[in-house]
């Protein structure tokens, strides 16, 4: 198969390069699926789209270390053209997001969910296609051979195609930059890397909502007023390195949320597990949720964009110079975590979160439901009894963990619920 252009790590490719990675990953998966049945068809009955969503990690995050905001983007692809491929083959129960492949279930679901995730991590990652390719022919392997196969590595190729055409050109990896300020209240970058990253995301074209800007907030507090005042002091006083009013298990908790390695796409996995859901139900809510997430995260950065607010390490600092007589600043103050490369306004994890969480508590039909997950970060693993004990959570330890403002963390989870509302209302429904 051809080397793929990295376009810019965008993950995107030509039309050209996308026809022939197509092409010879269907060659490559008719030689597989002609050959003989082997010792591991016992394998066939395992969920295959919670089985991709572990190889869409190890692409995504292990091996490519994307940061938050851009594995929500490759997430999305994955399982948005995954539950296209599943959803044909079920007869199309729901709304399908970008098409229906022609199918008459009769088709291996597990060779459509393989051969489409598979494509769309390949486009997103040339760099691993070695790596890809052998993995995707030791799954289809696992496969009997037979027309049912060949049909679902077909269903898969149009679905996975379909999205990465729909992807192509969208924003992603821009050249764009935030703005760096220098009076009160504006961002500039911050100890200990000074670095500016991420502003692209600000301009990334939507999954699922019209608009990037579609619920822009009435922005942060004014300086001078009663609720910055509160703001500022509150994460002053909790959110230090050398805080005395932080408890354990809150230093704990901020460590746990602020792990690059996200601990949702595990609770996922876990939910499909525990939950039992099939092969369909799976791919739908895996779809709901990464896609809900990838949009809020997109609202929120046009929020940050829009805002330009400084963070607390900043803000604090230089209280000195906001014209709030109930601030006082300290040059010296630090945070307990590392203040991320992007504006305070509004809070990108409270986002979503909240899109993730709302997310779930629709699909199942309540929130009532408990789940848990591991952070090397903190070495801890954290327990919850329901979706909005977790949301509740995060906003608290954005805070407690120095880097957020709650102001910040309330308004973007406001919006992470608004994108969950309207992807409810606009898609993945049943169809009538």
């Amino acid at each position: 198969m051809p080397t793929l252009r990295d376009a810019g790590r965008a993950g995107v490719l030509t039309r050209k390069a996308l026809s022939l990675a197509v092409a010879g990953t269907v060659a490559a998966a008719a030689l597989v699926g002609l050959g003989p049945s082997v010792a591991h068809a016992s394998n066939t009955s395992a969920n295959a789209v919670i089985t991709w969503d572990r190889y869409a990690q190890t692409a995504i995050w292990d091996i490519a270390g994307q940061a938050p905001q851009v594995q929500a983007r490759s997430f999305a692809m994955v399982h948005g053209a995954i539950y296209d491929a599943v959803n044909a083959i079920a007869g199309t129960p729901y709304e399908p997001y970008l098409n229906a492949p022609p199918a008459n279930g009769t088709e291996s679901t597990s060779a459509a969910v393989a051969t489409a995730g598979h494509l769309v991590l390949n486009a997103l990652f040339p760099a691993q296609q070695e790596r890809l390719r052998t993995q995707y022919e030791e799954e289809l392997a696992r496969i009997p051979a037979g027309t049912a196969k060949q049909r679902g590595i077909t269903v898969g190729t149009q679905a996975a195609a379909a999205m990465i055409a729909a992807r192509q050109g969208d924003g992603a990896f821009g050249n764009q930059t935030w703005s760096v300020g220098t009076q009160p209240g504006q961002w500039r970058p911050t100890p200990p890397g000074f670095s500016v990253d991420g502003a692209w995301v600000a301009h990334l074209k939507p999954f699922l909502i019209p608009s990037a800007s579609m619920f822009r907030t009435s922005g942060p507090p004014a300086l001078t007023s009663r609720r910055y005042a509160r703001d500022l002091n509150e994460v002053k006083a909790i959110g230090s390195a050398t805080s005395t009013v932080r408890t354990a298990d809150q230093t704990q908790a901020a460590i746990w949320w602020h792990d690059r390695h996200l601990a949702e796409w595990e609770i996922k996995r876990q939910l499909a597990t525990k939950q039992k859901l099939n092969t369909l139900q799976s791919a739908r809510m895996f779809a709901m949720v990464d896609m809900a997430e990838a949009d809020a995260t997109i609202a929120c950065y046009s929020e940050k964009a829009a805002w330009n607010f400084w963070r607390p390490i900043t803000a604090v600092q230089l209280a000195d110079t906001d014209g709030n007589p109930a601030t006082t600043g300290d040059p010296d103050w630090t945070p307990l975590l590392v203040t991320p490369p992007h504006p305070d306004f509004t809070s990108g994890h409270s986002c979503f979160t909240a899109a993730s969480m709302s997310a779930l508590t629709h699909f199942f039909g309540r929130d009532d439901i408990s789940f848990s997950g591991y952070s090397a970060d903190s070495g801890t693993t954290r327990y919850f009894r329901s979706f909005s004990q977790a949301l509740a959570e995060v906003i608290e330890a954005r805070i407690w963990g120095g880097i957020h403002t709650r102001t910040a963390d309330v308004e973007g989870a406001k919006i992470g619920k608004k994108v969950t509302s309207y992807m409810v209302a606009h898609y993945f429904k049943p169809r009538r």
